[in-house]
């Protein structure tokens, strides 16, 4: 992402977050550009129900809930510390002069933009049309990229909690569980010590 000294030139500060400490509200108007120095944070949803929809996890080296600062609008959704976190915030107002004036900033930016546009695309019509099993393996080799998993000795580790999986997919827990164990059977991953490998 954005190197730490180009942001430090344009008046970031650090800040350490607690887990599950919200960072900024759905509705809010944005005010900072944040990109994480340590830990992991989630942006989600919640309906009239409660459930959780889980729109992105964040980690080392990514930014989020940028887009509201380009469009004069409030954020989409909450973003929570999933884990321990230490972020790199500048202001909305030096974040568009560090734009303005640094057009290979600008151009970064933009692939970080289309790439999740991409993954909003590919997952909504997951969701929106596909089996259980579709839904995950597509989760599965999407996140391997965007998430930045790590290959292991037995294979990709796909380090979401089941619940999580369910919170990306629009799954309920019970099926997430049920899918799993069957495309296990299928050979389509493999599931050690409860961790799941693609």
């Amino acid at each position: 992402m954005i190197k730490i000294e180009i942001l430090e030139k344009y008046g970031a500060f650090r800040r350490l977050y607690k887990k599950s400490e919200i960072i900024f509200e759905k509705d809010k108007l944005a005010t900072h550009y944040y990109q994480i120095i340590s830990g992991s944070v989630k942006m989600n949803n919640f309906n009239d129900e409660g459930r959780e929809f889980i729109q992105g996890f964040f980690t080392v080296n990514q930014c989020f809930g940028e887009p509201p600062l380009f469009l004069e609008r409030t954020y989409p959704a909450n973003a929570e510390v999933v884990e321990e976190a230490e972020l790199m915030c500048v202001s909305k107002a030096n974040f568009l002069q560090l734009m303005a004036e640094n057009p290979e900033v600008s151009i970064i930016m933009i692939e970080n933009l289309a790439q999740r546009l991409h993954y909003k695309s590919v997952m909504a019509a997951e969701i929106s049309t596909q089996d259980s099993e579709h839904r995950l393996l597509q989760l599965f080799d999407y996140s391997i990229t965007y998430f930045n998993f790590k290959k292991e000795n037995n294979g990709f580790h796909i380090d979401l909690t089941r619940q999580q999986m369910g919170d990306l997919t629009g799954l309920r827990v019970e099926t997430v569980i049920r899918t799993i164990k069957t495309l296990e059977k299928k050979g389509e991953l493999k599931i050690i010590n409860r961790k799941v490998y693609r």
